[in-house]
């Protein structure tokens, strides 16, 4: 079973990226072509071009990653931690942290841009995981089972948040807390927990407006569509005008200046209207697999931190797929969060396959079946009979 979860990850994986690559250049040609100045030739494979490189690297990363023992990590976490710090406070440093939107989220090296808080997701799940290794008996210490891990990992939150980038911050936040739930913290401290980042949420909101009129958009969609919920509305008529099979690959027509970001956080719907219903339920399918696959090796991990770390991966991927389909689908109000493995952008790309190498690497070192009937056997010989 432990080895077929291996084969079915690394198959889900294969699958999703090849979808978001010919999504990616079925939509960028199209996008280059009419966002162009009209300053000479517009080269419409240039995104596709960065994604093809951030691939290569990512697959390089995997591999590494594959072969490097995970207990690696444990052993340099405070190095990891104070790295992510520093990288991410370089995105406020003039002249190092490159702006677009408005928003310094990147860091400019050469033609290339990267996310910081990308290297978050998986800095604070190898935290986490390290912290609650170490002290398994988290559920009767409040403070150091509970308060102190949640105030070191406010740092980099705290930078990511800074940043304006809710979305990744909200990932983190809720990976963080499935795994003070698998760890064993007391539930009233996660109820407390909770109704603090509601609270925290509401305030938020009131500094926010534009993001409230997501908040109103998402409750009263026909009001907003042409609004706040733009997005969100041509999202749903592209899933629906798909079918079952899809207009084609490169034949959608809600991409052409109706959808913004079709390329990245809206990407799901352009596979709907192009790939069809199909397509998008094997999406689904596949990030659910990885979810059972991740959950599987976690379970035959050789330790406690293995453990921890496999499910912190996996669900930090899973949870943003899920955001991201529900925004698209209208389930969820509109946050512009990419799609693991499918959305345009090289950081999230390269990331994401680096924590496929670490769940790899604890599928390598983990318990087969063999080992755990041999453990049974050795266990009843040298229990003693009553």
């Amino acid at each position: 079973m432990q080895r077929k979860s291996f084969f079915l990850l690394l198959t889900s994986v294969s699958f999703l990226v090849i979808v978001g690559f010919i999504m990616l250049v079925s939509t960028c040609v199209f996008s280059a072509a009419v966002f162009s100045d009209g300053a000479g030739e517009v080269d419409g494979y240039q995104e596709a071009k960065k994604q093809a490189i951030s691939l290569v690297i990512g697959i390089g990363g995997l591999c590494a990653a594959a072969m490097i023992d995970y207990r690696f990590w444990k052993k340099h976490v405070w190095i990891i931690l104070f790295g992510l710090c520093f990288i991410l406070a370089l995105c406020f440093v003039p002249g190092v942290g490159s702006e677009v939107n408005g928003e310094r989220r990147w860091i400019g090296v050469g033609f290339f841009t990267f996310q910081p808080s990308e290297f978050a997701k998986i800095g604070v799940v190898i935290f986490l995981a390290y912290w609650f290794s170490r002290h398994p008996d988290c559920g009767k210490h409040p403070v150091r089972g509970f308060l102190l891990p949640l105030a070191i990992i406010s740092a980099p939150l705290s930078l990511i948040l800074f940043e304006v980038d809710i979305g990744t911050t909200a990932v983190i936040s809720g990976t963080a807390f499935l795994i003070l739930f698998v760890a064993g913290v007391d539930w009233k401290y996660l109820f407390g927990l909770v109704l603090v980042a509601v609270i925290g949420f509401l305030g938020m909101l009131s500094y926010a407006p534009n993001r409230m009129e997501r908040i109103m958009a998402f409750l009263d969609p026909e009001e907003h569509r042409l609004g706040a919920g733009f997005q969100q509305w041509i999202s749903l008529m592209a899933l629906g005008s798909g079918g079952m099979t899809g207009r084609g690959v490169g034949e959608g027509r809600l991409k052409m200046l109706y959808m913004p970001f079709a390329q990245t956080d809206f990407i799901f719907p352009m596979i709907g209207e192009e790939m069809g219903l199909v397509c998008t339920l094997l999406v689904v399918l596949a990030f659910i697999t990885i979810g059972v696959c991740g959950f599987i090796i976690a379970f035959h991990a050789p330790d406690r931190f293995g453990s921890i770390l496999a499910i912190g991966l996996v669900s930090c991927i899973c949870l943003q797929a899920f955001v991201n389909i529900g925004v698209t689908t209208s389930i969820l109000p509109n946050k512009g969060i990419p799609l693991p493995f499918v959305s345009y952008g090289g950081s999230s790309l390269m990331i994401g396959l680096f924590a496929v190498g670490i769940l790899v690497n604890v599928f390598r070192q983990g318990r087969t079946a063999d080992d755990e009937r041999r453990e049974w056997v050795s266990r009843q010989r040298i229990t003693p009979r009553v």
